[in-house]
C-alpha cells in the first residue's frame, strides 16, 4: 500500500467517524415544552466534529410513559410510577464538553453519549427519574476508561412547567438567567451553583468496586443537585460551554457585559432567533479557540 493509498483511508475513516458522531446530535436543534422553547447547537472548531456534545431528553416523545407508568403499578412500585408521570411535567438537557477539541475528542464525547443515553433507561426503570446516582457511575466508569487529561465537564438539568431548572454540573460554567423583568442578567445565590470535579479526574467516592481497580489518591465527592427558581415570563437560561465563557479580546471578556448587552437587544425574539444573535456577536467579538456550545432556553 502505498503513502497515497494509506492517507486516502485514514481520511475516509475519519470521514465516516464524523458521519457516526453528526448522527449522535439532536435531530433538531431546539424543542418546544409547556410554556418553553429551547435551542442549541454546536460551532466546533476543526469544524465537523469535536469535543462539546448536546442531548435533550424530551421524556414525553422519547419514551412511553403510560406504558411505564402501568408496568410500575402493576409491579405494585406505586412511587416509581409516581415519579415516572412527574416526567411529562419536565424536559432535560445536557451539555457536555469533553477536555481538547480535536474531531477525535469526539470519540469521547460519542462514549458519553450513548453511556448516559443508557444510563436514563436504568434509571427511568430503577427510580422513574434521572437521578444524581446516574452521573456518580458515569464519573467512575469515565476515571475507568479515558485518561485523566480526557476528563469531562458537563451541566444536565431539567426545566419544569412551573419554572423550576434543577441541574447538578460536574465543573461546567454556571448556568445564566437573564431576566425579562430586571433586564439585565441576575445574580445567582452561590449556595443554588455548587459544582464538582469534572466527570474522569477521580472515582466517585461510593464505588463499591473501587478496591478492585487501579488506586486513586483520593475520592470525588457525591453529585448533588441544585436548583434554581427565577424563571418568570420572558425570562431566558443559557446553558454553554468554555468556548463561549473563556472568549476574549484583549483584556475583556465576552460574558458577561457583552453577552447581556446582545440578550437585550434580543429578548423579545424566540429562542432559535436568541442563540443565532449571541453565537453571530460572539464571533465577531473574538475568534474562537475552542468548541463553543450554547443553548437557549426561554419561557413564553
Amino acid at each position: 500500500m502505498t503513502a497515497s493509498d494509506s492517507a486516502s483511508m485514514l481520511a475516509s475513516e475519519l470521514d465516516n467517524f464524523v458521519d457516526i458522531f453528526r448522527r449522535l446530535r439532536p435531530p433538531e436543534p431546539g424543542l418546544r415544552h409547556a410554556g418553553f422553547e429551547l435551542h442549541g447547537g454546536s460551532r466546533y472548531l476543526n469544524g465537523t466534529a469535536g469535543g462539546d456534545h448536546l442531548i435533550y431528553v424530551d421524556f414525553v416523545h422519547r419514551y412511553d410513559l403510560d406504558r411505564r407508568i402501568e408496568t410500575a403499578r402493576r409491579a405494585g412500585r406505586d412511587d416509581v410510577a409516581l415519579e415516572l408521570e412527574r416526567n411529562r411535567h419536565r424536559v432535560g438537557v445536557l451539555v457536555a464538553d469533553v477536555a481538547g477539541h480535536e474531531r477525535t475528542d469526539a470519540l469521547v464525547a460519542a462514549m458519553l453519549h450513548q453511556a448516559f443515553l443508557t444510563g436514563v433507561l436504568y434509571e427511568l426503570e430503577m427510580s422513574g427519574a434521572v437521578t444524581a446516582r446516574l452521573f456518580d457511575v458515569l464519573n467512575t466508569r469515565f476515571y475507568n476508561s479515558v485518561s485523566v487529561d480526557r476528563f469531562i465537564t458537563l451541566v444536565y438539568g431539567e426545566i419544569w412547567d412551573d419554572g423550576r431548572f434543577r441541574f447538578l454540573s460536574a465543573g461546567h460554567p454556571r448556568p445564566l438567567v437573564f431576566s425579562a423583568a430586571h433586564n439585565r442578567i441576575v445574580e445567582v445565590a452561590p449556595q443554588h451553583l455548587v459544582s464538582y470535579l469534572p466527570l474522569g479526574m477521580f472515582p466517585s467516592e461510593d464505588d463499591i468496586d473501587g478496591r478492585r481497580l487501579r488506586p486513586a489518591p483520593k475520592a470525588k465527592k457525591r453529585f448533588s443537585v441544585n436548583q434554581i427558581e427565577l424563571m418568570g415570563s420572558g425570562d431566558i437560561l443559557l446553558l454553554y460551554t468554555d468556548g463561549l465563557a473563556e472568549l476574549a479580546r484583549d483584556a475583556e471578556r465576552f460574558v458577561p457585559t457583552r453577552l447581556e448587552a446582545v440578550l437585550r437587544r434580543v429578548k423579545g425574539l424566540p429562542a432559535r432567533d436568541i442563540f443565532d444573535a449571541v453565537v453571530a456577536e460572539a464571533v465577531a467579538f473574538s475568534e474562537p479557540e475552542d468548541d463553543l456550545s450554547l443553548v437557549v432556553i426561554k419561557r413564553f
